[in-house]
């Protein structure tokens, strides 16, 4: 399947098909059930996609479908999700509570690159996050200053 350009993720699936199963799950945890057509809407693409994507996922066993009912996943594809998801809470806290992205943009950005980061670096990420939030970052004013430091205009 050349159209699904592999992750760094330790799944070996693509950013496309990681999409995927996050948004199922999304759907699951949302409605508690995901369907083709919902699939769709959520990641805006037609339906003959995702069709050929929850194949794929189904060929190698982390979602279950059958022609015209709900699509699954199976509990490797509910690690593989939660994994997923795991990396993208990481880097929207990250972004969005130490260096103060807008939340919208915190979610995207976290987004794109968690089908790219490795589990060596986004492990270092969270120690980092928490190291600074238990012993630097511990009283308001800290965080204030830090927003204060972090939003300055020195772009020189």
């Amino acid at each position: 399947m050349a159209a699904f350009e592999r992750s760094n993720s330790m799944n070996n699936l693509s950013a496309a098909l990681e999409n995927y199963l996050e948004t199922v799950a999304a759907l699951k945890r949302e409605k508690k059930y995901a369907r083709i057509g919902d699939i769709a809407k959520s990641l805006n693409v037609k339906a003959s996609s995702v069709n050929v994507a929850i194949k794929f996922l189904a060929e190698n066993g982390l979602v279950t479908h059958e022609k015209y009912g709900y699509v699954d996943l199976t509990e490797q594809g509910e690690k593989v999700a939660a994994e997923i998801q795991r990396k993208h809470d990481i880097l929207y806290s990250f972004l969005n509570n130490l260096l103060f992205v807008q939340s919208e943009t915190a979610a995207k950005e976290a987004c794109a690159i968690e089908h790219s980061i490795s589990e060596d670096t986004i492990h270092r990420l969270d120690r980092l996050h928490s190291l600074l939030k238990k012993h630097f970052l511990t009283k308001a004013e800290d965080m204030q200053n830090l927003k204060k430091y972090i939003e300055a205009d020195n772009r020189e």
